[in-house]
């Protein structure tokens, strides 16, 4: 038998060698399921409704699965495959798919920032959308290496394609963010966090699971938010014995917009022993009202939580001019709606110290120790 001979046959021995090892792997590894086939419940939140940790049974991967991420979704699910030892993400229902744990974030939210931060991954952050803007002082601290890719309608898709990000984290409005097309151009996986549309500010804080579920830190997370509930509980089961009526807000333009009675902020003011002065909204969103009945709620109000630009009680008079107000106003801090989001055990405390000054019931903080409000002079 000749060299050219022996060669085809070694030719042919190492091909039915390569089939018969490949046939093997195969047989070995488990096929990639349906995004339907996730039906183990990794985390069910407590609290939270806009998200749940989904695995597979025989796989350690997992399905980050969020529902209705803007205002005005009606059964809309978008899902995150999170994949671990190299298995494979299902062939369908997945918008994105990141290797486990997402090293390089890009946080479209101030509130990711915050939400990051509780989960312990605030180190993953490469980019954010107005850094200028945002409290963090670890951001902050760190601003020289970290990217701003401004905002929607003017992103700096170069340099955030330059800071290779492992996921984008994205948020809707009214609608699917106008970023989802771009990002599936330049293939940079991205996801919805849904946590400003919770109710319930114990819901809002919950979403640091998730994240850490993205970065890796999932366990730390839980931790984490273990300690919220407790504290937050504690207040809000206080027995109070009086009710201050709440007044929210400052005009718009010209109009006055007026929370939902069954939204957050509203939650929190129940939560703290206080009474939301307007009942005639229970749409689910804020809706405005006019000045005249704007001055009537703000008459009838004890405390006036204001969300103005007023840093003294002249300022506020001088941007209500037809309102004087004799009661007790307050406005917030720009970060109430930043590290807030990850606290509101802590909120609701500054709350409750401002509804009950006399309290003896262990927040009854001064003015100079509230975190998130400060009295206006």
């Amino acid at each position: 038998m000749n060299l050219k001979t022996n060669t085809g046959i070694a030719a042919i021995l190492l091909m039915a060698w390569i089939l018969i090892s490949a046939h093997g792997c195969t047989k070995n590894r488990p096929s990639a399921p349906s995004a339907d086939g996730y039906t183990e419940h990794v985390y069910t939140p407590l609290y939270a409704s806009g998200f749940r940790i989904l695995g597979a049974k025989g796989l350690e991967s997992t399905i980050l699965e969020v529902t209705d991420p803007w205002q005005g979704a009606d059964s809309v699910v978008r899902r995150l495959f999170i994949s671990r030892n190299g298995e494979q993400a299902p062939h369908d229902g997945i918008m994105s798919a990141i290797t486990f744990p997402a090293r390089r974030v890009v946080c479209m939210s101030s509130s990711h920032v915050a939400l990051l931060d509780a989960s312990g991954a605030i180190d993953r952050i490469v980019g954010v959308s107005g850094l200028d803007y945002i409290s963090n002082p670890r951001i902050q601290a760190g601003r020289d290496t970290i990217g701003d890719v401004g905002f929607d309608g003017n992103l700096n898709y170069e340099l955030l394609l330059s800071l290779r990000p492992d996921i984008v984290l994205i948020y809707g409005v009214n609608g699917a963010s106008p970023m989802e097309n771009k990002l599936d151009e330049l293939g940079i996986p991205y996801m919805y966090i849904g946590e400003y549309l919770e109710q319930s500010p114990l819901g809002r804080a919950e979403w640091m699971i998730a994240l850490g579920e993205i970065a890796g830190t999932r366990k730390e997370a839980e931790k984490a938010f273990a300690v919220i509930p407790e504290e937050y509980n504690r207040i809000r089961d206080t027995e109070w014995t009086d009710t201050p009526t709440v007044m929210l807000n400052t005009p718009y333009g010209d109009s006055w917009f007026m929370p939902s009675t069954d939204s957050y902020t509203a939650a929190l003011i129940k939560d703290a022993g206080g009474r939301y002065v307007y009942s005639g909204n229970n749409s689910g969103q804020s809706l405005p009202v006019d000045m005249e009945t704007a001055a009537i709620l703000t008459a009838q109000s004890q405390i006036w939580l204001t969300g103005s630009q007023a840093t003294t009680i002249e300022g506020l008079h001088s941007s209500t001019p037809k309102i004087r107000f004799s009661g007790m106003a307050y406005n917030n801090t720009a970060d109430l709606w930043e590290s807030g989001v990850a606290c509101p055990h802590i909120i609701l405390k500054d709350l409750a110290a401002i509804f009950h000054p006399d309290s003896t019931a262990g927040i009854n903080d001064t003015a100079a120790t509230l975190r998130y409000y400060y009295l206006l002079h």
